[in-house]
Order: C-alpha cells, then structure tokens, then sequence
C-alpha cells in the first residue's frame, strides 16, 4: 500500500477510535456551546473526578463503548470535565452539582435539559440519553406543563421524577411547595400528598413538615409510622449533617435547638450524636461533657458500643477526677450489658488516670482473663499492668 494512503488509514482510525472512548483532552464548554449552534444538537457534559469509584467505573463500562459513544457523538457534542480542574469547578458551580459522576445534558442557550447522577448501567444510560432528546421529556417542557397546572398531582410528580434522576434532593422543594401550596391542611392527609411530602420537603420548618409533627396518626393511616419515623430523621439529617461537615459553629448551634424541639426519642438521639460529633471536631471538650452528662443514660444506655466509644474520649481528652468517674460508670455499665476485653481494658485505664490503682488492677486482669481465654494478643493490657504493679 502507498504510504499516503497508509497514513490516511492511520489518521482515520485514530480519529475514529478517539471519538469512541472517553478524553479529558477534549474541547471547552465555550467550544461546546458554539459547536452545537453550528450543529443543531444539545451538549452532553460528564463531571467527574479521579478518585470517584463510580465516575471510574461508567467511564471503563460504560464510555469505553463503541456503540456508546457513536450514540453520543451522533446527538451530541460530548465533553467531559474534571471537578478538580478549572473549567470542571466552574461547570459544577453553574449547575449546583453534589454528586459524581454527574451528566448534563444542555441547549446551546445552556438551558440544562436533563440530568443523571451516579453510576448507570449501559443499557439503562442509553435509553436516558436518548429520552434527553425527546422535547416532551425534558425538563423545561416538564416544568411548564406543572407550572401551567400547579394543583395536578401527576404533572407534579412527572416534573419531580425527572428532576429526582439527576438533582439534589434541596432541588425538588421548589416545585414540591408549589404544589403543596395549591392542597389545603386536610388534603395534605393523602397517600399522593404523603408521597410529595416525602419525596419532596427538606426544610425543618416548612408548614407541610410542621403539619406532619403535629398529625402523626393521621398521616400514619395513609403511609406508616415507620415512613413517618424515617422522613422525621432524614429531616433532622439533612439539617444538621452539612453544619457539622462544615464545622459551621454558629449556624449548628442555632439549628440543633430546632431539631430538638421536634421531642422525639429517635431525632433527640440523631442529635445527641450530631453533637458529639461536632465537639469533637471542634474540640469543644466543654460541650461535650455538657452533652454527655445530659444525655447518656437517656439515649446511650442501651448501647454498649456506643458508652464505650464515649468512655474513650474522656480518657483522651478529660482529666478533671470527677468528669473521669462519671465516665467509668457509664464503661462499667457497658461491661454490664456485655462483658468485653476492650470495655475491662477501658475501664482499667480510667481507674488509673484518676490513680484508683486497686480498681485499675481488677478490671486489667479481668482483660486478661478475657484475652488470654480468647487466645487474643495481650499486650496492651501486659503493659498496663506492668505499670501498675510498678507503682
């Protein structure tokens, strides 16, 4: 063969294999955007990162497909953009995007048309991609057609569902309150305004999680009481969750009293944990016995695990003598529900930081009883006790 037409064969494979894989060597969004307005097609964006297990796994599964990706090429102008990276941070930034991979579909106006998050079968990917195309099943069409009829529940839920497959969660309450607005106090009691409730309320004080609290039973007879439980908790998570994350001192310490003003068992221990969370990070030692000589025996006690890991801390970082022994009580009745090496072990640590050496020595060689019974590595316990007998 002449060595043009070798070089042409080779320029053109290459050319083909690079428009069939996944490169981050690829053009700008800016090029993006003006290459679809010459093209009359939407852009496919992929955010992701280098260290996200799932944005690693679409691109092997799933980008590295050929049938894929002459899909993808064929209907859009596809680029694919690190979060980490400058072009990649501003693109998360626009589009508020939380989670990874996360794939945007958009206009050339950068209207996003559609989105998908996380880690998609290939199958499943292509009929999205493809649904993407579709005018009527996109989300400016959705949201228009909702906006147009705000009281009809299954446009409401169409829109939503949509939204669901690529938006974080504080994305669906825009268009959950607009409906709800539309439903009166005692329409709110419906298996179809539980399910929007659900699905789509995040804010602690809204009138429809409020109207929850207060109407329990009722709503428990159109879903269930677990259902009910399980929103009430994710509430207080999804307010607490991202101040403790962001060691936002101020704002934590005003929405933890609003959470516990909720009064229940089960979100006044999803805040007791918050906050040992949080004085731990923050090292706010001062709040955290405050916190624990409060609470404990009320929401921990049951928790052997738990009273130890409590127990623990206050070794570290305590050392007032009667702080200490508040601890020890609560590690003693964590041997009481389950008599274990590492609790005996605990407690004979503490007896010693308070130099109690009688008690110290009795609850080290009950941890060596027990390890040497298990066939468990000693040492830490040997060490222990050969100090003790040192003194």
């Amino acid at each position: 063969m002449h060595f043009l037409n070798l070089l042409v064969l080779f320029v053109t494979i290459n050319t083909l294999h690079s428009q069939n894989q996944f490169t981050e060597a690829g053009i700008t969004y800016k090029m993006a955007l003006e290459n679809a307005k010459t093209q009359n097609k939407p852009v496919f964006i992929m955010l992701y990162a280098d260290w996200c297990p799932h944005c690693n796994q679409m691109k092997k599964e799933v980008f590295n497909d050929a049938a894929v990706m002459d899909f993808l090429n064929k209907n859009y102008i596809c680029i694919w953009k690190n979060v980490e990276k400058e072009e990649g941070i501003e693109l998360k930034n626009k589009f508020k995007t939380k989670s990874l991979p996360s794939f945007l579909f958009v206009d050339a106006n950068e209207t996003l048309l559609y989105a998908l998050k996380g880690e998609i079968k290939k199958n499943e990917f292509v009929y999205e991609a493809n649904n993407a195309l579709n005018p009527k099943l996109q989300l400016p069409y959705l949201e228009k057609e909702f906006l147009a009829d705000k009281s009809n529940s299954d446009k409401y839920f169409t829109y939503l569902n949509t939204l669901k497959k690529g938006m974080d969660r504080t994305e669906l309450s825009i268009p959950t309150h607009i409906y709800l607005n539309t439903q009166s106090d005692s329409q709110l009691i419906s298996e179809t305004n539980w399910r929007a409730i659900a699905n789509g309320v995040t804010d602690i004080n809204s009138r429809e999680f409020q109207f929850v609290l207060k109407h329990q039973k009722e709503f428990a007879a159109v879903a269930s009481q677990n259902r009910i439980d399980r929103k009430i908790e994710n509430i207080v998570n999804e307010l607490l969750r991202p101040l403790v994350d962001n060691l936002d001192t101020i704002n934590y310490y005003k929405q933890r009293e609003t959470a516990k003003s909720i009064r229940l068992q089960k979100t006044d221990s999803l805040v007791f944990k918050f906050d040992l969370t949080f004085a731990e990070r923050t090292e706010k030692w001062d709040f955290y016995k405050k916190v624990t000589f409060e609470d404990t025996e009320r929401l921990a006690w049951k928790d052997a695990s738990f009273l130890k890991e409590i127990g623990q801390t206050y070794l570290k970082h305590i050392s007032n003598p009667d702080d200490l022994k508040k601890s020890i009580y609560w590690v003693k009745h964590s041997l009481e529900l389950n008599d274990s090496f590492d609790g005996n072990l605990l407690a004979a640590r503490l007896y010693n930081k308070i130099k109690d050496k009688k008690s110290a020595l009795k609850y080290a060689k009950d941890a060596k009883a027990i390890g040497k019974e298990m066939g468990w590595n000693t040492k830490d316990v040997d060490t222990l006790l050969a100090e003790l007998n040192s003194k």
